[in-house]
């Protein structure tokens, strides 16, 4: 008697492919950190995991506004046509685009990790213990912590 043919199909334990994005924001044009955010926003609202990691000029984006002598993303460098940051922001709300404060809190309600670099924080010359935004949870680490937490296999941006 012959034996039924084994039709089940082996399971596949395979992982499925990396599909992250990792953001290193650099730049602090406001154009730049802007469309990062928009990136990172929409990458997380596709169900996929996300890293940014604000380093050099960007990390005024996360300062405390409230902070002396510090602006916030308000202090970010001009953009790319030259308008401050907060003309930039208002041309963006009243055209029926996303602000800067719109797209951070998708990026926090949608889950993305958001860390800010210990070695960026001194070189731009931070005071000491500055306050980051209480809004937004913010992870403090350097590089080898944002890789070693940064989607594996993901893709990378650098902006």
């Amino acid at each position: 008697m012959s034996q039924p043919e084994n039709t089940a199909q082996p399971e596949n334990t395979a992982q499925p492919a990396a599909n992250g994005l990792s953001i290193i924001l650099f730049a602090g044009g406001f154009d730049r950190v802007h469309y990062a955010l928009v990136m990172a926003s929409a990458a997380a609202a596709t169900n996929r995991p996300v890293t940014l990691f604000f380093t050099g000029r960007a990390l005024r984006a996360l300062v405390q506004e409230n902070e002396p002598g510090v602006l916030g993303w308000h202090d970010l460098d001009p953009a790319d046509d030259g308008s401050t940051p907060v003309a930039r922001d208002r041309y963006f709300a009243t055209h029926g685009l996303a602000s800067f404060e719109e797209l951070l809190g998708a990026c926090v309600a949608l889950g993305a990790t958001v860390m800010a670099c210990e070695m960026g924080i001194r070189a731009l010359g931070l005071p000491s213990g500055v306050s980051l935004r209480p809004d937004v949870p913010v992870k403090t680490g350097g590089v080898v912590t944002f890789l070693n937490e940064a989607p594996k296999g993901g893709a990378m941006l650098f902006v």
